[in-house]
């Protein structure tokens, strides 16, 4: 036989640290012994398991709408909002489809679940809408923080004073944070005097309201106000 001839390296098994990521159907598809699991791989490897990905992430359910409603009755409205009653749900369907439009469940948490009768894209949008607003919403309250020291200059708290201007003139609230440490949690009256002057300062130039007042934490001083 000639010297160049090698003969062909069997298949490694597969590992057993990677068996975790798969799951088996039939006999052996317990993960106890090991030696069983890489013997069923290394036998027939694609017909015995199939990799599961994890599950995706779903956004917000949609609502059901006609045929999707899986209670046997509904509370229904009326296009007008008027309350008719509780129907079967075959007949809610019914009475939507000949006006052309759909029967739409608006919630599931009473019993018979409360359905009306509407355009079903329309009222998809008109939730859209309703969320990116909230979401809009929510971001422009956010609140910004805005920390001064135990030993911060009077020039400094103007500095300050400017950057917590800006963020309530953009609708934010601001949290005034000043940290004690060591030794400065025993002197809390010198806190207490920084950010009353630094209030002061930032009231002459905006009119503020005090949604937390100033109180003495564990980690140090803090209050949150926004614009009136």
């Amino acid at each position: 036989m000639a010297s160049w001839f090698r003969k062909a390296k069997p298949k490694a098994k597969p590992n057993p640290a990677h068996c975790r990521f798969f799951r088996f159907k039939g006999n052996g598809s317990s993960n106890k012994n090991r030696d069983k699991l890489v013997e069923l791989l290394s036998d027939n490897f694609w017909t015995r398991a199939h990799y599961s990905p994890p599950p995706p992430i779903t956004l917000n359910r949609r609502p059901l709408y006609n045929n999707q409603i899986r209670a046997k009755e509904v509370r229904l409205i009326d296009v007008d909002g008027q309350q008719i009653g509780i129907l079967p749900v075959e007949k809610a369907v019914e009475m939507a489809k000949e006006k052309s439009l759909d029967l739409i469940q608006v919630t599931e948490k009473v019993l018979p679940p409360i359905c009306r009768i509407g355009d079903y894209g329309k009222y998809l949008y008109q939730l859209q809408k309703k969320e990116r607003k909230n979401v809009a919403g929510s971001k422009k309250g956010e609140v910004k923080t805005i920390k001064l020291s135990f030993n911060i200059s009077d020039n400094d708290i103007q500095t300050k004073i400017v950057s917590a201007e800006k963020i309530l003139n953009k609708g934010d609230k601001v949290r005034v944070a000043l940290p004690l440490k060591g030794r400065q949690k025993y002197l809390s009256e010198v806190g207490f005097n920084k950010i009353n002057k630094f209030m002061e300062g930032l009231t002459a130039k905006v009119e503020v309201k005090v949604e937390k007042e100033l109180k003495k934490e564990p980690k140090g001083l803090s209050m949150i106000i926004l614009k009136k």
